[in-house]
């Protein structure tokens, strides 16, 4: 996980926490300062650069990569 992690920028990093942590999009974009749109695309740019589609497959992998705990 350490070289996938290692792809993202410390912002989709910020966001790939919030997801793992079950914040919905409106409450990352509010927590960052950010819109809820422009949660959405780092969402998919996660999902395009780790090649995972599902919320809970970028869970577990926050959750490997040591973002979040368990």
């Amino acid at each position: 996980a350490g070289a996938r992690l290692a792809r993202l920028t410390p912002r989709e990093r910020e966001v790939l926490g919030g997801i793992a942590a079950g914040e919905t999009s409106r409450a990352i974009a509010s927590r960052l300062g950010l819109s809820p749109r422009t949660v959405e695309s780092y969402r998919e740019s996660l999902a395009r650069k780790l090649d995972i589609k599902t919320v809970a497959g970028l869970t577990r992998f926050a959750v490997e990569a040591g973002l979040v705990q368990e």
